[in-house]
């Protein structure tokens, strides 16, 4: 099979479903996914019996609704296709009602307090704009229907569903302005979003004699090896064979399933990679990054790998983020965030960047505390990732257009690209973009989208894509509010552009994010910096994010205030997890090693005394003591680290159990590590209990 055989070939696109569908009921699909509505039971019935024919013909014995709950991750209940026997004969079915709806288990899932854990009804729905596709597991081909998931109640208990909320609202604002511009062509206004994905690769075996690993995904012990990243080698360096074999697997199980995944590289740090796709719908983005994790960590597996998603899995050296490049098109193909070649006449585009500047600064907490998440906390700022304050950066040539109106009310100019000459006559002249991009921007414009940088790897890119949607549908509206009464709307509209620009421009930085100046002048503008992710929480709850998602329907006030609490009990738990760990570690694993280091070093300075008293045993008894030394610090950080941890989890009140593992618990493991990552250094290597990171990032 070729690459274009191969490509969705997993996928009950609309191309499948033309030759699976008689022409009527096609005809009936088409219309509810471009306009919206409910398709008639007949209908829905026809449509599940010919994709369960479709799904069997590729070998598919099951089906599932495929969705994502608040743990971050996916979720899935496997039903075959089988019917109960009649003498002894059985059918293979799927019916409308089951494509349409199913129930799961809602009590077993995270819920914030929106349902009593004895109260267990919740259900899946379909989401007819994700196509469905198969799963090919060691537990057979898997029909996967993507659906979203409800309460009884019908609160959100998942991040599709106010994900579809927010995409509906931002269409139907966008379309107000895009009125107001005379546009009477489009209809639909699509968030686009491409989810770059880095991730790291070790040795499975290795994996295996790691705890920390096992259980947290990243390393909590660990001294740094001789050899990180210094030397800039391994970015974009020659791909190992055994990674390049994984990669093609990869691709491969990504193509058939639609996913376009296009860009493969290595990453800045030993052992990093990265996956790019191109841009789909955003719901559909976000089902695909959650199912390209899914398959990675699958396929990890097959080449004795495992695939780590931490956002930082080793100190030391670059962690790994998500880049969430998001836009928003029209149905008949009009790109909203196309400066176009005069930005500085484009009043459409003027108002649009005006608004989002408008939407990011008013909002900057909210967004966030969208990448907000344990792992990131150790990576946010930490000269690899943008830092925890929301900026936007828009290049030279709209940071111009912008300073102009914000001065004069017009801008009269706009600075062109250029030619770059090599100074070698063989090369061609190269096309120079009119701006260059600043890496350490959280939010940065990057010709006709939107970078944010801030998403951590093991996340699901749901939240930040709400959140975007709501804050510019916001913007959008209230545009729209006051330009919709206005008599002379282009005069207007340009004052709005100004004043939004002024008003907003504090949240504009072109510099060095990474820079400790950024910090104090950013607290100078007033712009919020929370630095972690109990900081970040009750972004979620002020008056302001209660109005904006209420606003649009997208979550209710206890809605929200599940999510906060989700989130505080999942910072809890995991700490407590890496806690526990690195006691287990540090009792079972470091210290009898150092202890029998330090006994067989002090049999041998016995030894040797005993064998010449003239014998010079200085190194050995610098050793001996140095040992000894960190041995003692780290008997006591561990008794410290056991006492705290134990009394945090005695609390009761989840957001104080929170706040005290972020202050007591966090500080107190790294007074636990340090001892230990020094005496890493000082013991032999073969009586290590654990690979190195030199052994994790290097031996691949």
């Amino acid at each position: 099979m070729n690459m274009q055989e191969m490509f969705g070939s997993n996928v009950f696109s609309e191309t499948v479903m033309k030759q699976w569908l008689p022409t009527r009921e096609f005809s009936e699909v088409l219309e509810v996914l471009r306009g919206g509505g409910q398709l008639r039971m007949a209908t829905a019935d026809v449509v599940a019996g010919a994709m369960k024919d479709w799904a069997v013909s590729k070998g598919a014995t099951h089906y599932t609704h495929w969705f994502q709950p608040l743990t971050g991750v996916t979720a899935e209940k496997h039903d075959s296709f089988l019917t109960a026997p009649v003498a002894g004969k059985t059918l293979l079915q799927l019916t409308g009602k089951q494509l349409i709806m199913g129930e799961p288990d809602a009590s077993s899932f995270p819920s914030g307090g929106l349902r009593a854990t004895h109260y267990a009804r919740g259900y899946t729905a379909w989401d007819m704009t994700s196509p469905a596709f198969i799963k090919e597991q060691s537990c057979g081909a898997v029909l996967c229907i993507p659906t979203v998931f409800v309460s009884f109640t019908g609160e959100a208990l998942d991040n599709k569903t106010p994900l579809l909320r927010s995409m509906e609202a931002l269409s139907q604002q966008t379309l107000r302005l895009l009125r107001l511009f005379g546009n009477t062509t489009s209809q639909k206004v699509i968030a686009s979003v491409g989810a770059e994905q880095e991730y790291f690769l070790v040795d499975r075996q290795k994996y295996l004699k790691r705890r920390d690993l096992i259980y947290t995904g990243r390393t909590l012990f660990g001294a740094k090896a001789p050899k990180g990243q210094e030397l800039d080698d391994q970015y974009f360096g020659a791909i190992r064979e055994r990674v390049g074999a994984y990669m093609k697997d990869l691709n491969q199980e990504l193509w058939k399933m639609g996913i376009t995944a296009t860009t493969q590289h290595n990453e800045v740090a030993p052992g990093q990679h990265e996956m790019a796709p191109i841009y789909s719908d955003a719901n559909v983005a976000v089902d695909q990054n959650q199912l390209a994790m899914e398959t990675m960590k699958r396929v990890a597996t097959q080449h004795g790998l495992v695939c780590l998603l931490h956002e930082k899995p080793f100190a030391g050296v670059n962690g790994s983020g998500k880049h969430n490049n998001w836009s928003i098109n029209t149905d008949d193909g009009l790109r909203l965030l196309d400066p176009g070649p005069r930005p500085n006449e484009n009043l459409q585009f003027q108002l649009i960047l005006a608004c989002i500047m408008r939407a990011v600064d008013l909002h900057a907490d909210l967004l966030r505390q969208t990448a907000a998440n344990v792992g990131n906390d150790l990576r946010l700022g930490a000269q690899e990732a943008p830092p925890a304050i929301i900026s936007i950066f828009l290049g030279d040539q709209l940071d111009d257009v912008v300073h102009q109106i914000t001065e004069s009310g017009v801008a009269a100019a706009v600075r062109r690209s250029g030619k770059l000459d090599t100074g070698v006559s063989t090369l061609p002249l190269i096309r120079r973009d009119a701006a260059d991009r600043n890496r350490t921007s959280p939010f940065a414009f990057t010709g006709n989208k939107f970078e944010f940088r801030m998403v951590g790897s093991s996340d699901s890119i749901a939240g930040a894509n709400t959140a975007l949607n709501a804050i510019v549908a916001e913007a959008f509206c209230e545009a729209a509010d006051l330009l919709e009464r206005s008599g002379s709307f282009e005069h207007d509209a340009k004052t709005l552009v100004a004043r939004y620009m002024i008003d907003h421009s504090r949240i504009l930085f072109h510099g060095n994010g990474y820079a400790g100046e950024w910090v104090r002048e950013a607290a100078r503008r007033g712009l919020p910096n929370f630095p972690s992710m109990v900081d970040a929480i009750p972004a979620l709850m002020t008056e302001k994010s209660v109005r904006l998602f209420e606003k649009f329907g997208i979550f209710t006030r206890a809605e929200l205030a599940s999510r906060a609490e989700v989130m505080y009990e999942t910072y809890a738990k995991t700490v407590n997890i890496e806690a526990q760990t690195m006691a287990h570690m540090a009792a079972k694993h470091y210290i009898p090693a150092v202890i029998h280091y330090i006994t067989r070093l002090a049999h041998s300075v016995n030894a040797v005394r005993d064998a010449s008293a003239y014998a010079d045993v200085s190194v050995q008894e610098e050793l001996l003591v140095q040992c000894s030394e960190r041995l003692a610090a780290a008997r006591k950080a561990l008794k410290e680290l056991e006492a705290l941890t134990a009394r945090t989890n005695a609390m009761e009140d989840v957001q104080a159990m929170a706040c005290a593992f972020h202050e007591q618990v966090v500080p107190a493991m790294a007074a636990l590590r340090a001892p230990i990552d020094e005496l890493e250094l000082l013991v032999d290597k073969d009586m290590w209990p654990v690979p190195t990171y030199g052994d994790l990032m290097f031996e691949v």
